[in-house]
Formats: structure tokens, sequence, C-alpha cells
């Protein structure tokens, strides 16, 4: 397969770090050669890339994350699908469908190492590989251990990771799914196209007050992927025996940190024989294969969806990434490039 390869091609640069909220200023769409792939290279042709909350806080350089920060003039990284165009010596050829993170440019020239193929037919939108489904199950599989007949709460249930979470709840058998968003549009599609049975939102009163008016009974299982008031809110409503799955701190990247600090009464935590479980991806890679197998037998049968918003051009990707942190998208934030 010869594919022919431009000059240049275009990539987005941090061109500086913000003091408040993240805008499209902070990038420069630049062009830039298009790289040449050595020995042990891979040279790809990106064709879609996704967004994440995480990457203002990599924006912004003031967490201590297992990633490094993006650094002002360089081209940012993350998430992407693309097709190879060229490896020489390597075990890749031209047309391979690969997974990797360099993501933010339309050629990348990764490591072999750094490459993932891909089997087109594993799921029915290669899109779908690029969402944050590992996450999503391992939170209830693992970190809120939903059970047959449990009622669950699922945080930024609208998010690219909560919009998988509740479905994965209710496929272990959970009676009662709740999600927390932040409005009442997005606690609507909740409802109306992703099944959830209640919603709370910020916008309608004390997060607590809400969650003791539709789970009068209590919670039996928490997927927390904001921390703050909701995580309190959950733990007063919990259950004994509850468990909870802590997975992301979003009430604190909001101001561009990874930190959203509560105070615990461990004492009635330990009355009532709570569960907190913080949960690391890097920590369960064992979970690869039973969560991939249970995700795509899901969306090949149709008892699973992928949520998900896609923007096209890669001029779009600093706008994808605002986007996503000011809520105005249900699901994963995907852009075609």
């Amino acid at each position: 397969m010869t594919t022919a390869v431009p000059a240049t091609h275009r990539e987005v640069r941090l061109a500086a770090r913000p003091q408040g909220p993240l805008g499209t200023g902070h990038f420069r769409t630049v062009e830039a050669p298009v790289p040449e792939a050595g020995s042990g290279q891979v040279l790809v042709r990106n064709r879609l890339m996704s967004v994440a909350a995480v990457m203002d806080t990599l924006v912004r350089g003031n967490a201590d994350l297992p990633m490094p920060p993006y650094e002002p003039g360089e081209v940012l990284g993350g998430p992407a699908i693309g097709v190879v165009i060229a490896a020489p010596g390597t075990g890749l050829k031209p047309g391979d469908l690969i997974a990797h993170n360099g993501g933010w440019r339309e050629y990348a020239l990764i490591d072999e190492t750094d490459a993932q193929r891909l089997d087109p037919g594993a799921l029915p939108d290669v899109a779908a590989h690029l969402s944050q489904g590992l996450t999503a199950w391992l939170g209830i599989a693992r970190g809120a251990e939903v059970r047959p007949g449990d009622t669950v709460l699922v945080t930024a249930a609208a998010g690219g990771v909560g919009s998988l979470a509740g479905q994965f709840a209710r496929l272990r058998g959970a009676t009662r799914v709740i999600g927390s968003t932040s409005s009442r549009r997005k606690g609507k599609y909740l409802v109306e196209e992703l099944g959830y049975d209640a919603v709370v939102t910020r916008d309608a009163g004390p997060i607590e007050d809400q969650l003791r008016e539709v789970a009068p009974a209590g919670i039996d299982a928490v997927f927390d992927n904001v921390g703050g008031e909701q995580l309190l809110a959950a733990l007063a409503l919990a259950r004994r025996g509850a468990r909870v799955g802590l997975v992301g701190t979003l009430s604190g990247q909001i101001s561009g940190g990874f930190t959203a600090p509560v105070e615990i009464d461990t004492g009635s935590l330990i009355l009532r024989g709570i569960t907190l479980r913080g949960m690391s991806g890097s920590d369960h890679l064992d979970a690869i294969p039973q969560w991939f197998h249970e995700f795509s037998r899901g969306l090949h049968d149709g008892t699973l969806t992928f949520p998900h918003t896609r923007l096209s051009g890669i001029d779009q990707a600093p706008r994808a990434l605002c986007e996503l942190l000011e809520g105005r998208h249900v699901g994963a934030v995907l852009v075609e490039l």
C-alpha cells in the first residue's frame, strides 16, 4: 500500500499556560514538516483523537500525575487512532490501524512499542477504541463492586466515563441507577437515552437533599468521578456495607488541580462497614481482556452504546477540549483529523 505523504502537516501546540479558565487562545495550530520514519519507528496518519478533562491539568502543569505535563511551545499529546503509513524494521505494515498517544497532530511519529494494533472489526465503530470504558468498567466492577439488586450512584454521569459506567452497572444487575450531572438537559438524556432511573443536578439544590428524594432507602454502590460535595452526599446516603469506587476528582480539576479534599467521619464509615477504594487503571492491567470482551459484546448486541460527540478538523481540537471542560457535551468528545 503506497500513500502520498505531504511535506507538511498541522499540529497543535500549547501557546501559554492559563492563569484562569482555559480558552482556545492558549493553543496554536501550526504547519510543521511531516517526520520520516527510521528503523523501529512508525509514521501514522491520525484519523481520530480524543480530549479529556485531565488535559486541563496537564496544560497547567501544577499537579503530580503519572504523566508529564504539556510544555509551552511544544505539541500536545493524547489518545489517537490512525493508519500506518510507514514502519521500517517493525512488525507493522502500511494500512494497519493502530491506537497510540500521539494525538493533536495530523501525522505522528512513534516507536513501535507505543503502537497498539487494532482489529478494525473488533468494535462496531472504531471510534469506540477511544472510549474511557476501561475506567468505567473498573470503577463499577472492582471499585464499587456492583451486585445484582444494588442501588448505584454514578457521579458525573453524562461524561465520557460516567455515560458508560451507568450502563455497566445495569449489565451487572443493578436495579436502580442514579446519576449526577450538571444540568436538566443532560439529566433528561441520561434518563431517556441511557436508561438511568433518576438524576440529581448541580443546579437543583443541595446534592444530599436530592439524593434523599431519589434514593430514600440509601445507596449500595457509588462510582465517584467528582469528589467534594457529591462524594460527601453519597457517603451520607451509603447503606451498611456500601462500596465506593473513587475514579476521578472533577470537582478539583475545575480549578486545574487533581485534589478534591473532603472531611470524612471515619467512625461512621467504620460502624457502617463502608469501603472506599481508589482506582487506577495501571494497577488493573489484568482486567483489560475481560472489560474489552464485555464492551465489544455489549456494543455488538446493543446492550451498550458509546455516547460521544465528534468535531471535524484539527483546528477544532482546542475548542473540543474547552467545550468538554465547560460541560457542553454528553459522553466522550472526539476530533476527526
